[in-house]
């Protein structure tokens, strides 16, 4: 059976056929009032994840915090494809004063840990511009941190593990940041 003869691929365009979405040039592109901290992130793959998913969301800033890695890193390029270019961020060594930084800036600041007081993403109501900061790996966000965070949010978990890899609670976060963020211009175009 060919390709074209498949009764699942019946309604889909071939591949070689979609539209590619022109290219918006950098100084163009409206940003999502959100920023990332990543503080003390192990891994080079996950911080290139970042940037990616960053670049998708139009993600007004990165912020790279303590070993947490920056480019230029063959490790990052391999993961974030180029979106290392296009996505603004920043190291510094100390992600307190980074966070205190983004709060006279009028971010707000909340952790993205589970913990017992925190709310779930779903239902949280965040205000914008917001920084949403994400700790090691293992250890998660050091007490600092936590402690100067207007807001706890936990991803839900229903299985039987209670954490994800970084990279993707980062990414369910952004979209749904989005997601929240689009509403709130579209209800008050309206």
């Amino acid at each position: 059976m060919s390709r074209q003869d498949s009764p699942l691929r019946t309604d889909q365009p071939e591949l070689s056929s979609r539209v590619a979405r022109p290219r918006t040039p950098a100084h163009e592109v409206l940003r999502l009032p959100v920023a990332v901290l990543l503080d003390n992130i192990r891994s080079m793959y996950n911080v290139g994840a970042f940037f990616r998913a960053a670049d998708g969301v139009g993600l007004e800033k990165l912020c790279l915090c303590g070993i947490t890695a920056h480019p230029p890193k063959k490790a990052i390029s391999k993961t974030a494809l180029g979106a290392e270019e296009t996505v603004p961020w920043e190291h510094d060594w100390d992600a307190v004063a980074m966070a205190e930084d983004l709060r006279r800036h009028g971010f707000a600041i909340a952790a993205i840990e589970t913990s017992e007081h925190a709310v779930d993403l779903f239902e949280w109501q965040p205000t914008f511009p917001v920084c949403v900061a994400f700790g090691h790996e293992v250890e998660g966000l050091r007490p600092e941190l936590l402690a100067m965070a207007d807001s706890h949010v936990r991803i839900p978990m229903r299985g039987h593990k209670n954490s994800l890899n970084v990279a993707t609670a980062g990414g369910i976060v952004l979209y749904e940041l989005l997601r929240k963020y689009r509403a709130l211009s579209t209800s008050s175009v309206g």
